[in-house]
């Protein structure tokens, strides 16, 4: 959640800033007068308490019936703060993160700003092949609907080696740079998934698959079930960086026409995501050196891909700055989003209370998410980027040593 107090301190530069991301002028003035009538029922509760000190401290019999009448005031003055307090606290977390300055305007993924291309679109002398037509019989879709229903597939043979290969791969990179592996739960508390800022209005509910009887939603990203590690912790030494590997799950309510077709949007797939805590001072060369890793990872795989900054009205609630990492996809003719990097700031530290030691004081964390790897998108793209006219597949040269082949799939 944004801080309150910045609000105030920084008024216009905040309502202009979060006008950007569709949040109503109106909306925060009723927010800040909320505060302010929790702040004065909580000045109007301490005065009475005090009063009623006071009359303890005497103890003279005289003051019992004003003893009583104070009693009944402060009862009166606590239901009314507990109203606008759940009141306040509801409507602030309806409230996206701030902003960066650099953040492009704009209300959808039109909006959105290509700083950068690498690579060259893949041409070729040959009709190419989606990744169904070139998987064949490593990629089972017919036998995953009658298990599971549309939207979900079964990978086999070549691919689940392409997988795995692709898993340790990023991995050995990644432990390099200094980030501790680990495979964190796919079910977490309804409590931990609104404290993330992934479960506050409908359209986050929607995405997400939710276990009534026992309270507990399925993770849409491992991002979700790493923030909250450190929930109520204050942190010695930051940064601290974290790669997680998960099976995701998400409802995907509205996805229809080709991207619902063979892999690219699936109910399941796995990822390897990359989570950063790290001062407020450091949190955008963090998101710098998150971003130099994702390129790193496409650039191994051989794959073209541009970066694109998000505007302000395509990034999800709880980020301040985003940027996707978008593949190039030869079937479709197009690049396609592969993976993405976030600065959430504070915004997610406040609701978790997550704190770094400072020479002075305990300060909230900044924390950055960024995809290491989509894999089942990814499988994708690597495979159309890299098909041969004979139907098979070149695997960059640096899976080779993970997959032991330079050639998967085809005859």
């Amino acid at each position: 959640m944004i801080d309150i107090n910045f609000l105030k301190d920084n008024l216009d530069k905040t309502k202009k800033a979060l006008i950007k991301r569709g949040v109503s002028s109106d909306k925060m003035d009723e927010l800040l007068s909320l505060e302010e009538q929790k702040r004065q029922l909580m000045t109007g509760a301490q005065e009475i308490r005090g009063q009623r000190n006071k009359i303890s401290a005497a103890g003279k019999p005289d003051d019992i019936s004003k003893a009583k009448e104070l009693k009944d005031r402060l009862k009166e003055k606590e239901e009314q703060l507990k109203i606008v307090e759940e009141k306040f606290s509801s409507l602030l977390c309806t409230i996206p993160n701030i902003p960066l300055d650099d953040v492009p305007e704009g209300k959808s993924e039109n909006d959105n700003k290509v700083i950068e291309i690498h690579g060259k679109s893949t041409e070729f002398k040959f009709e190419i092949k989606d990744h169904i037509a070139l998987a064949k019989g490593d990629i089972d879709l017919d036998r995953a609907v009658k298990i599971s229903g549309s939207r979900f597939v079964i990978l086999k043979n070549d691919l689940v080696l392409l997988e795995f290969a692709i898993i340790n791969m990023v991995l050995d990179l990644l432990r390099k740079n200094g980030f501790e592996p680990i495979i964190p739960p796919t079910l977490i508390k309804s409590e931990i998934m609104k404290k993330t800022g992934h479960a506050d209005t409908k359209e986050e509910l929607e995405e997400r698959y939710y276990l009534q009887k026992d309270e507990l939603f399925l993770v849409g990203t491992s991002e979700q079930s790493i923030v909250p590690i450190h929930a109520d912790e204050i942190l010695e030494n930051v940064p601290k960086r974290y790669v997680g590997f998960s099976s995701c799950f998400r409802e995907e309510a509205g996805s229809y026409g080709k991207d619902t077709k063979g892999m690219f949007r699936l109910h399941q797939f796995d990822k390897i995501e990359m989570i950063s805590f790290t001062a407020k001072q450091g949190s955008q060369e963090e998101l710098n050196i998150l971003m130099g890793l994702e390129k790193k990872i496409l650039e191994m795989l051989e794959i073209p891909y541009r970066v694109v900054h998000l505007c302000a009205g395509d990034m999800s609630k709880p980020s301040a700055s985003t940027f996707d990492m978008e593949g190039w996809f030869p079937s479709q003719g197009k690049y396609r989003e592969l993976m993405s990097a976030s600065n959430c700031t504070d915004y997610q530290a406040r609701r978790l209370n997550i704190k770094y030691k400072t020479a002075e004081k305990a300060e909230f964390v900044h924390i950055l998410n960024a995809t290491a790897v989509a894999i089942q998108r990814t499988l994708i793209a690597l495979l159309e980027n890299h098909q041969q006219k004979d139907g098979r597949v070149l695997v960059p040269k640096a899976l080779r040593k993970y997959l032991g082949k330079k050639y998967i799939l085809g005859k």
